[in-house]
């Protein structure tokens, strides 16, 4: 099938042929007649199948011309950088369509994007955090959203976006249709579809767990950090096989190092993105790695989630992922648009429970390499991987399991007095002998006598 046999209108044709599409992929194949009959849509499928464009082509298709104020589209996504993305998208696709798109998200000035809503919008696509925060000070009205589109929720919901998602749908109009994209099904998410959704229509192109046919994959079995590094180093120095590399750590920690070992081994080539960096520095580091001009990105797993970046040569996992899940969504980076995608996973001894878990997802194993003789096998050892040892010559430190914890010890002899009442009273007045006041009442008949 092609795009001119579904049902789509001759500028949006137009602006296909200009981006150089021709073809649909399975799930935007799927997904269109489904959305077009207004139903709602659960979408899972891979990343990097075109999940982007087949909930917009539908959408727009559907979206008439309107000067109204309040937009009536809604797409959530988790991170600021695929709000960006999607923005474009959007705007290659409406080359030929007049329709008003803006992008809302954190870490730029709120009073700016107040100012672009009050313009009047017909699509918004935003963070939740951002959308929360002009919805709730009624600087942006919910009430015309006609669709709802939800993309890598499970990623906002590990990201802890769960409040912001259940207020902002009270706050939408019960008659609209829903859409939601994932790669992953997890409880949470058939938690907030049981919740919000009616009857939906499930496409699901590819199991979590199926290994994308055009990746090669490969791993070494790595000691440690700075071995990874030294293998990294030696692997990176071919510029023309990779040429564009994205390597992904497990935290911004690790992230951190990684960039700065590969900096000074490739100084300009490298770039880094993660949550503690600036917007800005995060898009330039996008821009420089899409364009060119830095051929080596380090990032962490949310950062890149859902990112678009074409004809990435080689994902490196230079760590194994505990969740053999996010092992997918990594490698899907590589070997888009049917192209010829590698991977590389870099395991330690400590790291062979997630390779484990990885295999058994994908029912297959990971051919391993030899690790190349040129690679020097590093002593040292990162804060992480020393061993934690004992100091037993240290009495602070010594305890002893058979004594009582606590809560259970004897009571000092001055706390095992019990409470008497009445004649404990009058103990006390004899042992004190308690001057007789006007109060006492035998002080009138004492004084008679």
């Amino acid at each position: 099938m092609t795009f001119q046999e579904l049902n789509l209108n001759t500028p949006l044709l137009n602006a296909l042929e200009d981006l150089g599409f021709s073809t649909p992929t399975p799930i935007q194949e799927q997904a269109f007649s489904t959305i077009m009959s207004g139903r709602d849509v659960i979408g899972i499928a891979q990343t990097g199948t075109g999940k982007t464009l087949a909930y917009s082509l539908p959408v727009l298709r559907m979206l008439p011309y309107s000067e109204q104020q309040n937009p009536r589209v809604l797409i959530i996504v988790p991170t600021r950088e695929l709000v960006v993305q999607v923005v474009e998208e959007l705007e290659k696709l409406t080359k030929y369509i007049n329709a008003r798109i803006l992008g809302v998200y954190g870490g730029t000035n709120i009073n700016t994007q107040k100012q672009l809503v009050a313009q009047g919008q017909d699509i918004i696509v935003a963070t939740p955090g951002r959308l929360y925060d002009l919805t709730i000070n009624r600087d942006l009205q919910l009430k015309s959203i006609q669709k709802l589109i939800i993309d890598e929720v499970d990623v906002m919901l590990d990201l802890g976006f769960r409040f912001q998602l259940n207020n902002i749908m009270e706050l939408l109009p019960q008659n609209r249709q829903n859409i939601m994209f994932s790669a992953t099904m997890t409880e949470e998410v058939e938690q907030l579809i049981q919740t919000n959704f009616r009857q939906p229509e499930k496409i699901s192109v590819a199991a979590s767990g199926t290994p994308l046919e055009n990746i090669e994959q490969s791993g070494y079995e790595v000691p440690n950090f700075y071995t990874k590094i030294n293998l990294l180093k030696l692997l990176l120095k071919d510029k023309d096989q990779f040429n564009k590399a994205l390597i992904f750590a497990g935290n911004k920690k690790m992230a951190d190092r990684v960039f700065e070992n590969l900096n000074t081994a490739f100084p300009e080539e490298c770039t880094i993105i993660h949550s503690n960096k600036t917007q800005n520095y995060r898009l330039r580091s996008i821009r420089q790695f899409e364009d060119g001009f830095c051929r080596i990105l380090v990032a962490t797993d949310v950062m890149a989630r859902g990112l678009d970046i074409d004809e990435i040569s080689h994902v490196i996992n230079f760590d194994t992922p505990d969740y053999p899940e996010n092992y997918m969504h990594r490698i899907g980076r590589t070997g888009r648009a049917e192209k010829q995608g590698y991977s590389i996973l870099l395991t330690t001894p400590n790291e062979q429970e997630g390779l484990g878990k990885i295999e058994s997802l994908m029912k297959m194993e990971i051919p391993k390499k030899t690790l190349p003789e040129e690679v020097e096998i590093s002593k040292e050892l990162i804060p992480e991987e020393q061993p934690k040892g004992m100091e037993i010559n240290n009495p602070s430190k010594f305890t002893d399991e058979d004594a009582p914890g606590p809560a259970f010890h004897e009571k000092k002899e001055k706390n095992k007095k019990v409470n008497l009442g009445g004649s404990y009273k009058r103990e006390v007045k004899k042992k004190y002998k308690k001057p007789k006041t006007r109060g006492d009442k035998n002080y009138n008949k004492n004084k008679r006598k």
